[in-house]
């Protein structure tokens, strides 16, 4: 094999047509994190793999890494198709999040085995996630966990063991992602208003494995308060906000 040719498993992130037959991929692989790549006539009826380069499509790829930025879709293997979350409308939705979460925060050609790992398990689990139309998928417990976990793995872990402005063990009342977590009444001037109950489900969501987010039992109020302060980090950190966390 080519020193220029790779095998590494993947997740399709995004397939953007591309000329009459060919794709453009945004792919996070095990092997070399975010890359970008072309699969060739997969758009045309008799493509040997089109229908497993699917967004939310986990699986082994062979890549050619060629002179520009794409590397070129040699082959592809499923290892696991997802097609239960993308037939079904809030699995789907869900997992969209997910998946642009992943392609805003991890957009270096840098290989970090636990953000697929954890990408991966998060595709695992959301087959099983129980369809909650017309409930919001930006609220669905599993999608909440995986965002903050990622933020963990980006470097952004919010602080909430004590006041992240003046370091201060006094109770904590609100969010400041530019201060990097809770903080307390003196410093909450311009922050996200958090209520007990939902910086409980933070950490909660933040420490149990992403198997358990489902069985946490967060109020509505608590999951949307998480929310606000994942979208805050976005934009404070990255500098962006998800499109999908608004439909």
């Amino acid at each position: 094999m080519s020193s220029r040719t790779l095998t590494t498993e993947g997740v399709v992130l995004r397939s953007i047509r591309f000329s009459e037959a060919d794709c453009v991929l945004h792919l996070y692989t095990l092997a070399k994190g975010r890359v970008g790549a072309i699969a060739k006539g997969v758009r045309k009826t008799r493509s040997r793999f089109g229908a497993r380069l699917e967004p939310l499509s986990h699986v082994e790829l062979l890549l050619h890494e060629g002179r520009g930025d794409l590397h070129t879709v040699r082959g592809a293997e499923l290892v696991r198709s997802h097609d239960r979350s993308r037939t079904d409308p809030y699995r789907l939705a869900v997992g969209h999040i997910g998946l642009e979460a992943v392609l805003r925060l991890f957009v270096e050609e840098e290989a970090q085995p636990p953000a697929f790992h954890a990408l991966t398990r998060f595709l695992d689990l959301l087959d099983g996630v129980e369809s909650e139309l017309p409930a919001r998928p930006a609220l669905e417990p599993l999608a909440l966990s995986f965002q903050l976990k990622l933020l963990w793995l980006s470097g952004y872990l919010p602080h909430l063991a004590s006041c992240a402005a003046c370091g201060d063990a006094r109770p904590l009342v609100a969010f400041s992602a530019r201060a990097g977590g809770a903080v307390c009444r003196e410093c909450s001037t311009g922050a996200l208003p958090v209520s007990e109950e939902g910086f409980l489900g933070i950490r909660a969501l933040l420490e149990q494995p992403l198997a358990g987010a489902g069985g946490l039992g967060l109020g509505e109020d608590a999951r949307r308060q998480c929310l606000r302060v994942i979208e805050a980090s976005y934009e404070e950190h990255g500098g962006f906000r998800l499109r999908t966390l608004s439909a």
